[in-house]
């Protein structure tokens, strides 16, 4: 697998954990960077001072968050040379066409929405793993 970090937007704690469990149940060895709304977010990928932060190898991004939703954060990420092609990954349990529609006109990668069962969650979130962080061939650092 790939080397690198996961940058993880959730603020449910029960989808939190399920979804580190899942992938570290998966062998998704990356270290994983997680923050609990989108202003947080935001503080890790742009911070005011000091060296950026590594980029992650993918974002798995909640669209309801609080402080900043994740659409907003999207469409940050999509505005700065050096994150414009980072991969993001909508994960989230809105089914509305227009944030579905939102996201992908904001450079989403993809849209998931939570499976409500525990098994098909965690089987959701394995796969996005082993996808995104070992079969998708990313861009060029």
């Amino acid at each position: 697998m790939k080397p690198g970090l996961i940058l993880f937007v959730e603020d449910d704690p029960d989808d939190a954990h399920l979804t580190q469990r899942a992938l570290r149940k998966a062998g998704v060895s990356h270290r994983i960077v997680h923050v609990t709304d989108g202003e947080a977010a935001l503080h890790y990928l742009f911070p005011q001072a000091g060296e950026p932060p590594e980029l992650p190898a993918v974002v798995f991004l909640d669209l309801k968050l609080p402080k900043v939703d994740g659409a907003e954060v999207l469409r940050r990420i999509r505005t700065t040379e050096r994150t414009r092609r980072l991969p993001v990954v909508i994960l989230t349990s809105s089914k509305e066409r227009r944030d579905l529609d939102r996201c992908y006109d904001a450079g989403a990668n993809s849209y998931v929405c939570k499976p409500i069962d525990v098994m098909g969650f965690q089987e959701a979130v394995r796969s996005l793993g082993l996808y995104w962080l070992l079969v998708n061939e990313g861009p060029p650092a």
